[in-house]
């Protein structure tokens, strides 16, 4: 039994990396079918936001539930929200760095950044101004708490859902068992449909992440990516750094486990991840990726997976590093070490109710701009080729998720034995 639902699951993998693959070309020669095929990448993308809300909620609520102990949900909550922050951290340095290193912004001549400018600047002044709206931190911090739940689950407001979860599991340790009982079995009944919900979805992943593929490619083609290649190659480049140093030192340090067995556990994630650019949308296979593959308890999983959904952009404030930098050289703009740790501090915060959707490392990136007085029209010159950085930094988020999730998951004896954590 074990061996044949690998070989579905290898299957699996194959199916949506052929249609990944062939998305590429496909995009190319298909360019004017682009408004044809993007309904059926939107449909994927429908079916999979469809199944966020329910499954987060009910998860959420049955991990903490099944915890009991307030003390160890405290525990876990301060581990993981210490590990995020710190690889935050240490992902938008990892782009400062290369920045500074490769000065990807003294490439562009002023023909190239006229071009940019034209093209995107509309976009751009749209990003602005969204940004221009977004609440503060403390404000952020201030509707974390839900006005209505109700509410908030028909908005998807993650945060809101979050600590609504968290409440409610809490309070429902406090009731005599025998009332408390019913309810975390609805849930529990809830969540297990969910995960079956998943796996019909995911019948459909191989021709979604192939109309999602071709779209962009269509869409977009490789015109700019030329003229932004160096920038292009020094944010992929810091993002896998990140991965190949950041996450494996500290998977095989705190974890005691294999960097490749990992990858290989979360691939599905990672490639659903690249196609859709959305860290909530990747959700329920991350989750379902962590505690099948890795072994990681629903217990763990359930609690640190939509936190970083929510509030872990590692690969996005990495970008945002590389992104200020670029914009910096362009204009001729000297970042002291000052602004540079400015930098750092505000892509940190800033990624903390950072909604996990395509582009919103646009908005957050225009915050930090602003901080360090580098001139927010510089966003269109970056505009070109943020959807194909968009889908490498989610990928890069959900594999920081999958990391903490196994990390917290050994140093709470929570994962399961009869997946060996080492080769």
């Amino acid at each position: 039994m074990k061996l044949f639902r690998k070989l579905v699951k290898s299957e699996l993998h194959t199916r949506i990396f052929i249609g990944l693959i062939a998305g590429i070309p496909a995009g190319f020669f298909l360019g004017g079918m682009v408004d044809y095929l993007e309904p059926v990448g939107d449909i994927f993308l429908r079916l999979i936001r469809m199944i966020v809300v329910p499954l987060v909620f009910s998860s959420l609520f049955v991990g903490t539930a099944s915890l009991g102990d307030i003390r160890k949900l405290g525990r876990i909550g301060i581990k993981t929200m210490g590990y995020y922050l710190c690889t935050t951290a240490i992902a938008i340095t990892i782009g400062l760095i290369l920045g500074n290193i490769f000065t990807p912004g003294n490439s562009i001549d002023q023909a190239t950044r006229d071009k940019l400018f034209s093209a995107h600047q509309a976009e751009a002044a749209q990003k602005i101004d969204i940004a221009s709206n977004k609440p503060d931190i403390l404000d952020t911090l201030v509707k974390i708490v839900p006005g209505n739940p109700v509410e908030s689950l028909a908005e998807a407001n993650m945060l809101q859902i979050i600590f609504f979860a968290l409440l409610l599991g809490i309070a429902v340790t406090m009731v005599p068992e025998e009332k408390g009982k019913p309810l975390i079995r609805f849930f529990e009944a809830l969540s297990d449909t969910m995960i079956r919900t998943v796996h019909i979805v995911m019948k459909m992943a191989p021709l979604g992440v192939f109309a999602l593929i071709a779209v962009v490619v269509g869409r977009f083609g490789t015109d700019i990516l030329v003229s932004l290649l160096k920038y292009t190659l020094v944010v992929l480049l810091g993002l896998g750094v990140h991965v190949m140093l950041t996450y494996s030192t500290a998977i095989r340090l705190f974890a005691g486990y294999s960097p490749l067995k990992f990858l290989r556990g979360i691939r599905p994630a990672q490639l659903i991840a690249f196609s859709t650019s959305s860290s909530s949308a990747t959700l329920p296979v991350t989750i379902e990726c962590c505690e099948e593959n890795l072994g990681v308890s629903e217990k763990i999983s359930s609690f640190v997976l939509p936190l970083g959904a929510t509030i872990n952009m590692d690969g996005t404030a990495l970008y945002q590093g590389v992104a200020a930098i670029f914009i910096a050289q362009v204009y001729g703009i000297p970042l002291t070490i000052t602004n540079q740790l400015t930098i750092v501090l505000m892509a940190t915060l800033a990624s903390i109710g950072a909604a996990g959707v395509p582009g919103i490392g646009i908005i957050t990136l225009a915050m930090v701009l602003e901080t360090i007085g580098v001139p927010l029209e510089g966003i269109a010159l970056i505009l070109g080729v943020d959807r194909l950085i968009d889908m490498c930094r989610t990928t890069v988020n959900i594999t920081g998720d999958s990391s903490c999730a196994l990390i917290i998951g050994a140093s709470e004896n929570e994962l399961r034995e009869e997946l060996p954590a080492k080769d």
